[in-house]
């Protein structure tokens, strides 16, 4: 690894197993309620038991995987009630953001032609189309990919890095759970939100209404979709 002498370390490895794992939970590839043990994980990538059992109990306090006493851990199994609870918090932690982007939040009150900001925008702009793609391709993986680089580096623009944390940790925990549904679906193209781009153009404008009605059209587009999956 970079920076190491090309050492794996205890933590290098325990966040490459946390990675996977996760990528594995999003991909849709460990379904919910699937059970597994440390020893099951470490033999599966060749490794001790530690990094995996610290691997673990990361994704347990993201809400990625739920903690067993006494099976282990297992992906949890989100109702769409739990849902609507997530969007309900990352609500609040979005209106939050464009109150203060109403407010003249400092990172908006410079010029939009100003470099820096320019290029926070742009960065943003290019994670939004690539999600716009992938939308409308139907690709799943890929589009939550780069939803969570798109938001994580929304938080970023507005100079809160606890604020973009948190959000990013709601993001995840709500795509492990709209993924047991969407994987539903033989054919996904046109059946996702695909407003990324219209969402930064709006920030760009400095128009915290236009932003928070974007938010709240893809909201309540995902949870129609889940409604209608979950009553076929």
């Amino acid at each position: 690894m970079p920076g190491n002498g090309g050492i794996v370390t205890r933590s290098t490895l325990r966040q490459q197993i946390a990675d996977a794992l996760r990528d594995e939970v999003l991909a849709g590839r460990l379904l919910p309620g699937r059970a597994f043990t440390v020893k099951e994980i470490a033999e599966q990538y060749g490794v001790s038991a530690t990094p995996v059992r610290e691997a673990l109990v990361d994704l347990s306090a993201q809400g990625i995987l739920e903690a067993d006493q006494h099976r282990g851990f297992r992906v949890p199994e989100y109702s769409l009630a739990d849902y609507r609870h997530m969007i309900e918090a990352r609500n609040l932690v979005t209106d939050g953001m464009f109150r203060s982007l109403a407010a003249g939040h400092p990172a908006f009150r410079t010029p939009p032609e100003d470099p820096l900001t320019r290029a926070m925008l742009a960065t943003v702009r290019r994670r939004g189309e690539e999600a716009q793609r992938a939308a409308a391709a139907g690709d799943l993986t890929v589009l939550i990919g780069y939803d969570l680089r798109f938001w994580r580096e929304l938080g970023v623009l507005f100079g809160n890095p606890y604020l973009g944390d948190f959000l990013h940790r709601l993001r995840v925990r709500a795509w492990v759970c709209v993924v047991q549904y969407l994987r539903l679906l033989p054919d996904l193209r046109g059946r996702l939100w695909a407003g990324h781009t219209e969402l930064v153009e709006a920030l760009a404008r400095r128009d915290a209404e236009a932003a928070r009605a974007l938010v709240a059209e893809a909201n309540a587009h995902s949870l129609a979709l889940l409604e209608d999956l979950s009553d076929s």
